[in-house]
């Protein structure tokens, strides 16, 4: 089991961080002790990118961007039944799965929307970039938050498969059940704004929320990358 490492007088609070830039720089705070020698900030696109940026120029860490993305639920593009990683591995919340009835060529269509996506999004982020080698590294991977938290555990079985040596999530907000959800799977968890009632919407924990786009995620990877 994981280590949870939070900020209490956050709890179940909203309108906490001013953008994810903000979000970013106060987790570097948290996470300043970690070596750049052997760790590396792995960010999901695309709202985790700022976050992610906000943490690697504060503590002087190397980051990439790792690619995984919510499988759709049909109709609804705020929700998903599971997601799908880099390597084409697929999880899924049974349970709600179950609720949804939905048909083996509906889940197979969502899939198939899903790679599309990503396969876009590596050509647009990553171009002929290789992906970075994480055997006995840490990694830290980071979005802008984590409402059921099946995206981030398909990014943590991603790195698991990818035989990092140490896992850790970093997040400025997340529900109390995807922090249930990840901590058996991880190392250690920080999430400054964790809350426990439902629903449940990531963008509530900031006061500027905007759908970060692929030319802003460019900008700030060309950033690191530049040297």
């Amino acid at each position: 089991m994981g280590q949870l490492i939070e900020d209490l007088n956050l709890r179940n609070k909203t309108l906490v961080f001013r953008d994810r830039a903000e979000a970013g720089e106060l987790l570097s705070e948290k996470l300043k002790h970690l070596d750049p020698a052997d760790t590396l900030v792995l960010a999901i696109p695309a709202g985790g990118v700022p976050v992610g940026y906000g943490i690697a120029k504060a503590i002087g860490l190397l980051m990439d961007v790792l690619i995984v993305r919510k499988i759709q639920i049909p109709g609804n593009t705020e929700a998903g039944f599971g997601a799908l990683g880099p390597d084409g591995k697929t999880i899924f919340n049974e349970r709600l799965l179950k609720t949804l009835r939905l048909t083996d060529e509906e889940i197979n269509q969502q899939i198939g929307k899903t790679k599309r996506v990503l396969e876009e999004r590596e050509r647009a982020y990553r171009g002929s970039r290789p992906f970075p080698d994480l055997k006995d590294k840490v990694a830290v991977i980071v979005d802008d938050g984590l409402a059921s938290g099946y995206t981030m555990l398909e990014a943590v079985n991603f790195v698991k498969r990818k035989q990092a040596k140490e896992i850790i999530v970093a997040v400025p907000t997340a529900s109390k059940s995807s922090i249930g959800l990840l901590l058996p799977e991880v190392d250690e968890i920080y999430c400054l704004n964790v809350r426990e009632f439902y629903p449940f919407a990531v963008a509530e924990a900031y006061m500027k929320w905007y759908d970060v786009g692929d030319e802003e995620v460019i900008t700030l990877l060309k950033d690191l990358w530049k040297d």
